[in-house]
């Protein structure tokens, strides 16, 4: 029989928090599907989004559970909850088309055909017991995936989050090439002052942001020395192009408008499909290649392990394991 599927609700605050998450472990959590920089973190946001929520039901079902800390984002990514003395392992699908999620949300029995998927690389590797828990997440929502998609959320007046990702190494730093970029200077040629946030790393790799305001086509410094510089984020569009220099590095970054992302991710109902310990998950799955089309994707990114959702257990039953003290 099929698992109940648990329907949770959304709000603009589980999109902040998966922003917050994402501006620092962009450059640390390992890029297994190869996404752009857009696509990378609005996946992120939307997996923090869901995690949260699911949090948020264990607390009202009065199921204790232990948060291991946010994944530092300097680690590469891994198990973020301790369900009754089992890891557990939260993986969340965006479903982002339109009709699809119309569709879902008038009748949520559709994500019985949909894959629960488990990429092959983790799953061979021993970071879960095999007593250990994989849960899985749906969360329907809309995202902005280009320039003219970006235009009409901001003709519309909806909430976007605007970031710039730095690209070349040699500004985000590792342990070959650990070094100053010094105190950063910017300019901005737009016709009007613009808000600012500079997001990276101190000499201790601790996380450092500032927020400047940048005057028309005037320098304006960071008070603190940078050691990576990894995202620049606008309150709004810029009319004209930014440009970031670091006289360590003896390099200017030019940013033009349309190189920013808006990584806001517009969440309208998050679904909780089941789960499984990884043992089940081993029996009952099978391979699915790279480019394989499964319900809530066209197309995967990488290879999977796969089981369908209408194989899950019902996440009600994780829940009340976890209170008795079973699980």
């Amino acid at each position: 029989m099929p698992p109940a599927l648990l329907r949770l609700p959304y709000d603009a605050t589980l999109t902040r928090a998966g922003i917050e998450y994402a501006k620092r472990s962009l450059h640390y959590t390992y890029n297994r599907m190869r996404l752009g920089a857009g696509a990378r973190l609005r996946k992120i946001v939307a997996g923090v989004a869901v995690e949260l929520a699911f949090q948020r039901w264990l607390d009202t079902q009065g199921a204790r559970y232990e948060r291991l800390g946010a994944t530092p984002f300097t680690a590469p990514d891994r198990y973020d909850l301790r369900l009754g003395g089992r890891r557990c392992d939260l993986k969340s699908f965006l479903v982002s088309d339109k009709a699809q999620i119309s569709a879902l949300r008038r009748d949520p029995t559709l994500l019985y055909a949909a894959e629960a998927l488990v990429p092959e690389d983790q799953f061979h590797s021993d970071r879960l017991d095999e007593a250990d828990v994989y849960v899985f997440g749906f969360l329907a929502g809309l995202e902005t995936r280009g320039a003219d998609a970006l235009d009409r959320a901001l003709r519309a007046e909806q909430p976007v989050y605007l970031l710039h990702v730095l690209e070349r190494p040699e500004w985000r730093g590792g342990e070959a090439a650990w070094r100053s970029l010094g105190r950063l200077i910017l300019k901005s040629d737009g016709p009007r002052p613009l808000r600012l946030e500079v997001g990276g790393q101190d000499a201790a790799r601790a996380a450092r942001a500032e927020r400047l305001m940048l005057a028309p086509r005037a320098r304006t410094v960071t008070a603190a020395e940078y050691y990576t510089l990894l995202y620049l984020h606008a309150a709004e569009l810029p009319a004209g192009q930014i440009g970031v220099r670091s006289a360590a590095l003896r390099q200017t970054q030019l940013i033009a408008p349309k190189d920013w992302v808006n990584i806001w991710v517009y969440g309208l109902e998050v679904f909780i499909a089941g789960w499984l310990t990884k043992a089940e998950f081993r029996e009952r799955s099978r391979r699915l290649p790279r480019g394989a089309a499964v319900w809530q994707y066209p197309k995967t990114q990488t290879d999977n392990r796969a089981v369908a959702v209408a194989q899950l257990r019902p996440i009600g039953e994780l829940a009340a394991l976890v209170k008795r003290g079973a699980a």
